[in-house]
């Protein structure tokens, strides 16, 4: 079974599957969605990227019923990013069920206007354990009517301390729901959590371990001290597009992707303590190629959706070998070649040996070649433009375009990736026709309108 219409699927949503373009499903949603469509409890590990989303999407859009005005389906998230990209993609799957109301409720955002949406139950939340356990608390939302619980990227929950929160979530929701349960690792704890809320699950287990001919791994030596002065020679030196660089502290990857930064780079650090504003922001850019270099964290950067992504590289040797395992998978996807560099001091060279058993092979080693610590100017092709208006403003990038093509007199070909939110929208022009398209919009009007504009 490939297509997906052989599956109990509603002919609306087989309609948005055709509109998005799926035309085969992927492994994990060949071997999970049959035992998900008939209702049964489902624990599967699939890595990022697997389609695991789409897999759980439409099983809980399967059996929703819109007309019943409660919340059906709850689906909970390690980070504000992966609930976002999760919630976007169930909106799409649900385009053509009229009056599904899905909220979005993550911590880090303010409590008012959230519960102000949940004056009316909404049938589906996707949302992250602490703000979701809040507002069960508080009896804001209201979980007896649930049918459908999803745990997306278990491992990372549970490593970021959410387990308790999970299990006071699951006391305060029906006791009548499917649990559907996906995790990229399947430690110990996770399948002690399956035994806990699961009753007896199908286990889905997909490995799709990427061609080793597609990803080329390195290991260069080099002490903490000389680390950014060989990362840069080594950006400067290999010049792909784009590059995530994992560390493994937050404070870390401000003061490096600032010294990036002076070295000439478009850099940008992804952590935790950045409001959403900002996370948002970071994530156009490096998407739409007016940031090349995007220094994260592992739990930033776990379920970001980047695609096409030539390098990796691990400023600090990750913790364990599955970490270092996700870190190198998100480049070579798709059939692509990619490299993952992993810069180790003296003291971190355990973990390194610790990685090549899980491999069961070595990885190729290179001494560090420092730079000479000038500024190469390697910055991105693209420069991002912000306008203060969005979805609410009934903007649509055709409006964007047309000004810019218009008034603006660019070439469509000048112009890149557009991303409208509620309330802004983000356009990617080539950086040496930025600063013409920014005055062209101030003095222009886009739709009829002047909007403020500026450059970030």
């Amino acid at each position: 079974m490939n297509a997906f219409n052989e599956l109990a699927l509603s002919p609306a949503l087989l309609a948005a599957i055709e509109t998005i373009g799926y035309t085969e499903m992927t492994p994990v949603q060949r071997e999970s969605l049959p035992p998900i469509l008939a209702g049964r409890d489902v624990m599967a590990e699939a890595r990022t990227g697997s389609g695991k989303t789409a897999a759980f999407g439409l099983g809980l859009l399967q059996r929703l019923d819109p007309s019943e005005i409660r919340l059906q389906a709850l689906v909970l998230c390690p980070t504000r990013e992966l609930a976002d990209q999760v919630a976007k993609s169930i909106r799409r799957l649900a385009v053509n069920i009229p009056n599904v109301k899905l909220l979005t409720l993550c911590g880090g955002m303010p409590l008012g206007p959230q519960l102000a949406s949940l004056e009316h139950d909404p049938h589906i939340v996707v949302g992250t354990p602490g703000r979701v356990q809040e507002h069960l608390k508080r009896g804001s939302l209201h979980g007896g009517g649930i049918t459908t619980f999803v745990l997306d990227e278990a491992d990372r929950m549970l490593d970021m301390g959410f387990e308790e929160a999970i299990d006071d979530i699951i006391k305060r929701i029906s006791k009548h729901h499917q649990t559907l349960l996906f995790s990229a690792t399947y430690p110990d704890e996770i399948r002690a959590v399956s035994s806990r809320v699961q009753k007896d699950p199908v286990i889905v287990t997909i490995d799709e371990p990427h061609n080793e001919t597609t990803i080329e791994q390195r290991v260069v030596e080099v002490e903490p001290a000389l680390k950014t002065d060989v990362l840069a020679r080594i950006l400067n030196h290999e010049k792909p597009e784009s590059a995530l660089v994992f560390c493994n502290m937050r404070k870390d990857t401000d003061e490096l992707a600032a010294a990036l930064d002076k070295l000439g780079f478009s850099a940008i650090a992804i952590h935790g303590d950045l409001d959403q504003r900002d996370r948002d922001e970071a994530l156009v850019r490096f998407a739409n190629r007016s940031c090349n270099v995007l220094v994260a964290t592992d739990v930033a950067a776990r379920g970001l959706d980047i695609v096409g992504l030539p390098m990796v590289v691990s400023y600090d040797v990750a913790h364990d070998p599955d970490t270092h395992t996700h870190r190198s998978g998100r480049t070579g996807r798709a059939g692509a070649s990619g490299l993952s560099i992993t810069l180790a001091g003296s003291r971190e060279l355990n973990k390194v040996r610790a990685i090549e058993e899980r491999l069961g092979k070595p990885l190729a080693r290179y001494p560090a070649k420092p730079g000479d610590g000038r500024k190469v100017l390697n910055l991105a092709p693209m420069k991002t433009l912000v306008i203060d208006a969005g979805r609410k403003d009934k903007l649509r990038p055709g409006d964007i375009l047309g000004a810019l093509t218009g008034d603006a007199g660019l070439n469509a070909n000048d112009i890149g990736k557009i991303d409208v939110y509620a309330t802004r929208a983000y356009v990617a022009i080539k950086r040496d026709l930025a600063n013409k398209a920014l005055n062209r919009l101030r003095e222009g009007k886009i739709k009829g309108r002047n909007f403020r504009v500026r450059s970030i």
